[in-house]
């Protein structure tokens, strides 16, 4: 009974969560916050034993909040100061340019979705997105194309990866928990994620077209080069990008278990410049260099308006996190532990991320959840030989992308640097993780089939 009302209390949270933002206009911050702390006190009431106290709720309330402005705030605000001095220079006209001369306007979206791919595999999802997004924006101006379907198509290709591909450290560690082979489980991620982004862009192509939501880039190509002379050279201009993803891929390379380059003190340095907060740090600084002589006054200016401008994005991500914080005292796992005796394969796992997903949000914690309940059974399931471990991997990866809403940081990230509406970002956002994670276990279950 209390796990009908605790799901009954989840969903009603979420429902008044999007009619209070969508219908009734409030800001999301309040809005979440306010939810959080109903949710927390009403639990507490209906189940005295596992649920918090007024003085738990409130605390839970602002750990969750610090808890995502530690993770990710740090790199928001550097990303935010990156992309601000891009496009004010002009770089972010030259990168999108540069793509566009490569592949042509016509497939300007499939580039953004490879970028995200690639991207995704070294790079937190919510990360990928702060420092690609200059580069989104560009091109969508100069495709002339939504900024919905190009940061549809970003989000797509990052996220992919960001669930099915290590060195990422939720695929990382179910492969660990599992027992899974690191290799077969990175090679399989690769494969499976590619019909993931494959439905991404198609989906940002036919649902997301349908939202228009301009560039708004402050100056166009031709009037920065009347305003400069001459633009930053395409490497110069990619650099504040490249550098950051670069790092943070070799320190992932580096923390592999196997520590390639060893423990001493070359893995001490790498891991200190390919933290996010480190490697981004960098990048602000090599994108300061691309400020002509006629406009260093400006660069206070320039990065005073980026940390204004990032303001609101932390503000409504760090409120998400107090949502997940609350959520996640809920016995939500206790609940679900249950379907491992149902006898549907790896459908299984994909239900318990799935279920975990949409009720905390974060998938990582999902991946890493489900792959602690699902450890002890695999041998009783039948999950034994190494493709069926990986198989296993890639099916709770595929819950743990169904499905990105209110209650997930990386929703927010991607909606507020897409300039997307609530009830925008839930058409894009929402519901193209929902197929992305449909069309992967349809995959992994029809592969299943012949293990």
């Amino acid at each position: 009974m209390q796990t009908a009302i605790m799901f009954l209390l989840i969903i009603a949270s979420v429902v008044l969560m999007v009619l209070a933002i969508s219908k009734l206009k409030m800001h999301p911050f309040i809005v979440m916050l306010v939810i959080a702390m109903l949710l927390g006190l009403v639990w507490g009431i209906v189940d005295p034993e596992s649920g918090l106290t007024p003085v738990e709720v409130v605390n839970t309330i602002k750990s969750g909040f610090g808890g995502i402005m530690t993770s990710i705030g740090i790199v928001i605000l550097c990303g935010t100061i990156i992309g601000t001095i891009l496009e004010k220079t002009g770089a972010a006209l030259t990168m999108a340019n540069t793509i566009l001369n490569i592949v042509g306007k016509k497939n300007s979206v499939v580039a953004m979705g490879a970028m995200g791919y690639v991207t995704g595999i070294p790079v937190f999802c919510d990360s990928g997105f702060v420092v690609l997004s200059p580069i989104s924006r560009a091109l969508a101006q100069q495709s002339n194309i939504s900024l919905a379907v190009m940061g549809t198509a970003l989000s797509g290709g990052l996220y992919a990866t960001h669930c099915l591909v290590p060195p990422t450290p939720g695929p990382i560690a179910m492969a660990g928990t599992l027992e899974a082979d690191l290799g077969l489980t990175i090679l399989v991620g690769l494969l499976i994620s590619i019909p993931a982004v494959i439905v991404a862009i198609l989906y940002a192509k036919l649902v997301a077209s349908k939202i228009d939501i301009p560039a708004n880039s402050e100056y166009t190509y031709e009037q920065l080069q009347t305003k400069y002379g001459k633009l930053p050279g395409a490497l110069q201009s990619f650099a504040p990008i490249l550098l950051p993803i670069i790092l943070i891929a070799v320190a992932s390379i580096c923390d592999f278990p196997a520590k390639p380059f060893g423990t001493g003190a070359a893995y001490q340095v790498i891991m200190f410049i390919g933290n996010p907060v480190v490697a981004l740090l960098l990048g602000v600084f090599l994108s300061m260099t691309l400020i002509p002589e006629s406009e260093k006054e400006n660069t206070l200016k320039w990065v005073t308006q980026g940390v204004t401008d990032s303001a609101g994005i932390l503000a409504i991500t760090c409120a998400g996190g107090s949502f997940g914080a609350i959520l996640k005292c809920l016995p939500i796992a206790d609940s679900v532990g249950t379907l491992t005796s149902t006898g549907i394969g790896v459908l299984i796992p994909f239900i318990i991320a799935a279920i975990l997903k949409i009720a905390m949000g974060a998938s990582t914690v999902a991946m890493i959840t489900t792959a602690g309940m699902m450890a002890p059974l695999m041998a009783t399931m039948g999950f034994t030989s190494p493709l069926a471990k990986v198989l296993v991997v890639m099916a709770i990866g595929a819950g743990s992308m169904f499905v990105s809403h209110a209650n997930d940081s990386y929703f927010w990230v991607v909606s507020q640097f897409s300039d997307m509406k609530t009830d925008e970002a839930y058409k894009c956002q929402t519901g193209m993780t929902g197929v992305m994670g449909i069309t992967v276990i349809i995959i992994v279950f029809i592969i299943s089939l012949f293990v």
